[in-house]
């Protein structure tokens, strides 16, 4: 869930360059933001909790000169969310020092630490995010070779932005389960997590950073080998097309938001509904309530104004905040009265959001509230780097679907079909992790996983 940057350029200004990639990447994090930049053989990195917006002023900008950046906006998924695990991290090894910036997870960091631990090398933080670094900062390799080592020794799902040595280095896990791209801002090259940060910045798309391979862009150009072989066709992260990645990005070649529509189409002829208006749970939930009123030729309106100020409610850390979040997130118009509403939300996680909107639209006095979902139920644990509830509490993975209708007080209840879901991205099942829904990993799995595992608690 988290956002990365890279650029390389000797005459741009690289740190603001990358404030902005961050921006554009902000809908992926909600916890620290941190710019790395390398001038004549000095490293130095920025780091701070909050927004991109809180952690950076001009000041600061200003401060941060170099040929070469890297960014990072984090969600933690390992380790608490404190400064000190923030991105990117800093490694002093014996062979070099890097910084590098990670999105995912590892499936193999407790064995990884422990190795490192062994090796003598100590570890300053519970993010699995300085395993690679350490891997890397302390192989006597060259760096290119240094970094093969590290990424054969990774196991999980790993996109990632470094700089060591002069160079931008960007490579990927061989089943590609994080998004990274490559892109070109004049004749300088640029990586990023997500399309819409490349267009942010002005930078024409080039190509994704393809599973298992190692990018390096220093003085002499891009340089690009397969570190890895691909593993079969890949595993792209399917939550990232219906919930995760922003709308005006583009996915394997697919606009998400387009996808999206689709999977409104699709919901709406797998589970259509007597209504009077369709209304979106925003702001992902929009592209298929616009598919869905489309279908059925049902009027759409927005229905619930959202406030944007507010973070995303299912990953807020606290529970207690989540509650209060959902209530200051969220205020129904007053059209929704005496209608048979259909609500259209991209996914039921936890349920508390979706039981709270549905109370909030019937004390609006909507006559019926008709949910529709964009996904299929979320029912496993993901080790991937998306952090959902422990599997005890995602409310579908439990129930029937009746049995979470009834919790969370619709007056019905669909959700898309898996097969609805894969038509609608127009890519095969083969190259995509689906775990969350069904439960199949692609992976091994650890025996044992928690976000604070590593943490003296």
């Amino acid at each position: 869930m988290c956002g990365l940057f890279g650029i390389r350029s000797p005459e741009r200004d690289v740190a603001r360059i990358t404030y902005f990639g961050l921006f554009a990447l902000q809908h992926r994090r909600s916890e620290s933001a941190g710019i790395a930049v390398f001038d004549q053989g000095r490293l130095t990195a920025l780091r701070d909790m909050g927004l991109v917006t809180q952690g950076f002023d001009e000041q600061k900008l200003r401060g941060l000169h170099g040929e070469l950046a890297i960014g990072h906006t984090r969600y933690s998924t390992t380790g608490f969310s404190q400064w000190w695990n923030a991105p990117p991290l800093v490694q002093h090894g014996s062979a070099r020092t890097v910084a590098l910036g990670h999105n995912g997870n590892l499936t193999n960091a407790a064995e990884l630490r422990a190795q490192l631990a062994a090796d003598g090398h100590r570890l300053a933080t519970t993010a699995d995010t300085e395993v690679i670094a350490a891997l890397i900062a302390n192989d006597p390799a060259p760096l290119q070779q240094a970094v093969r080592n590290a990424m054969a020794q990774l196991d999980g799902a790993f996109s990632i932005v470094m700089l060591s040595e002069g160079a931008l280095v960007a490579f990927r896990d061989p089943r590609g389960m994080r998004p990274l791209c490559l892109g070109r801002l004049g004749t300088d090259w640029v990586v990023a997590s997500e399309t819409c940060a490349l267009d942010l910045v002005g930078a024409e798309f080039e190509r994704e950073v393809r599973p298992g391979e190692l990018v390096v862009v220093d003085e002499r150009g891009v340089e690009s080998v397969q570190a890895l072989p691909q593993d079969n066709g890949g595993a792209l992260c399917i939550f990232e097309f219906f919930y995760l990645a922003r709308p005006d990005s583009r996915l394997a070649g697919v606009e998400v938001h387009g996808a999206r529509v689709r999977m409104g189409e699709r919901l709406a002829e797998e589970a259509p509904v007597a209504a009077d208006l369709v209304l979106p749970i925003p702001d992902s939930g929009t592209p298929a309530a616009i598919g869905f009123s489309r279908a059925l030729n049902i009027p759409f309106s927005e229905g619930l104004i959202k406030n944007r100020y507010v973070g995303r409610t299912f990953i807020e850390p606290d529970q207690g905040l989540r509650e209060q979040g959902i209530k200051l997130k969220f205020n129904p118009l007053a059209e929704v009265k005496g209608k048979r509403v259909v609500a259209v939300d991209d996914s039921i996680v936890r349920g508390n959001t979706t039981r709270q909107i549905v109370q909030m639209l019937f004390e609006a006095g909507a006559a019926e509230v008709h949910l529709r979902i964009s996904s299929p139920p979320v029912v496993g644990q993901c080790y991937y780097g998306i952090d959902f509830a422990d599997p005890e509490e995602l409310i579908a993975a439990g129930r029937t679907v009746e049995e979470v209708r009834e919790h969370v007080g619709a007056t019905s209840l669909a959700y898309l079909s898996l097969e609805g879901l894969q038509a609608s991205t127009r890519r095969p099942e083969s190259q995509f992790c689906r775990a969350c829904l069904t439960r199949d990993y692609p992976t091994a799995v650890p025996r044992e996983h928690t976000k604070l595992q590593f943490e003296k608690v």
